[in-house]
């Protein structure tokens, strides 16, 4: 991540929850709610993928959760959990858990909203379709305490934000958002510019917990959503000042975004980052290694980019080696190269063609 040769190429990939839910054996509820069940996944799997690195995605757990619920159902395929307040939330056993509020939020319009109502502290973690985790804001870095204590000393520890974009998209939701930065460009880049302070103070305080490196997680900044040219007016200036903020703490910082992000890869290294995430190959997206390397390699770590999904979910064992071993060949000149999925684990990747990518490793990944 510094741009030094190490020892061998490091190996990391990021899991989805629903892979932690299928392989570490632990209850669905329980691994999401509590810091100490999420980190037992994250370590089980470490171990048993043989990862050099481990990224806590979520972080502020509540230690009294559970006194929140009123009851939790169970069967064979998912647990929903009653909350006192009339909420519902369900867990299914291979995927993000689904919450369903006892009143739905009125999406706002651009028009309603006071930049200055942007509150100081992030106060949640916009996961995905709606998903939102709430931070305990005495307990925000409690996980952070555990990982450093049982890992900290032998495996890099990566701690996660998310983009001051993402929480412009969660606050009035897709239409509304995107619409608002054709409307009323101003007020759209104060009301992210608010954000990027917010999620700027965050991570400069996760990078006081001893953590090895940040990751801005930004899945909706690729070409599937805006222009290069809306990337560089109401993305890259408010990721770049999150990057600048933690890489004056020492630390490296790199950039997380799915699908076709070939249009912006120099804009993206311009923006500060240490390094870039996913660079999704085709189908998936439209970034070929071999050409991303010669464009970018020199500046900016790759941390990349296996397909999860043709390759390492639904290939065979000797396909998923071929590719691992074709990714190290082209990614390990000049260093710079962590082999990784290019986006999470799948739920339903067998194990087997995960372990593959430690072997491979081992036998062919010294520089």
């Amino acid at each position: 991540m510094d741009g030094e040769r190490p020892d061998r190429v490091p190996l990391m990939c990021q899991m989805s929850f629903g892979h932690m839910l299928l392989q570490a054996g632990l209850e669905p509820a329980a691994l999401w709610n509590s810091a100490e069940v999420f980190a037992e996944g994250l370590l089980r799997l470490r171990q048993r993928y043989g990862f050099d690195g481990i990224l806590v995605s979520l972080h502020g757990h509540s230690p009294d959760w559970e006194n929140g619920v009123s009851r939790i159902e169970k069967d064979l395929d998912k647990q929903v959990i009653h909350w006192k307040n009339g909420d519902r939330t369900v867990f299914p056993c291979d995927d993000l858990p689904i919450h369903y509020p006892a009143s739905r939020r009125r999406l706002p319009v651009l028009s309603e909203i006071d930049p200055a109502s942007i509150p100081d502290e992030i106060p949640f973690i916009p996961v995905s379709q709606n998903l939102e985790f709430p931070i305990d804001p005495g307990h925000r870095f409690d996980i952070f305490e555990i990982m450093m204590k049982k890992a900290g000393e032998e495996f890099s520890i990566h701690g996660e934000v998310t983009s001051p974009f993402d929480y412009f998209l969660n606050l009035f939701g897709f239409r509304e958002a995107l619409i608002g930065l054709i409307d009323d460009p101003p007020k759209a880049k104060e009301i992210i510019g608010r954000y990027a302070e917010a999620v700027t103070r965050l991570a400069v305080r996760i990078a006081g917990q001893g953590v090895d490196a940040i990751k801005v997680s930004s899945p909706y900044a690729g070409a599937g959503f805006i222009s290069p040219l809306f990337y560089q007016e109401f993305v890259a200036p408010f990721e770049g000042q999150i990057a600048s903020a933690v890489r004056r703490r020492g630390l490296p910082v790199y950039i997380h975004t799915c699908g076709a992000i070939n249009d912006r890869l120099e804009l993206m290294a311009a923006a500060g980052f240490s390094g870039i995430e996913c660079l999704d190959p085709p189908p998936l997206g439209n970034v070929e290694l071999d050409e991303a390397k010669k464009r970018v390699g020199e500046r900016v770590f790759i941390k990349g980019n296996i397909d999860p999904v043709n390759v390492l979910l639904l290939a065979s064992r000797e396909s998923v080696r071929e590719d691992a071993r074709w990714r190290l060949e082209v990614g390990k000149p000049g260093g710079r190269f962590i082999l990784s999925t290019a986006c999470s684990i799948a739920p339903h990747t067998p194990r087997e063609n995960v372990e593959v990518l430690s072997e491979v490793i081992e036998r062919e990944g010294s520089y």
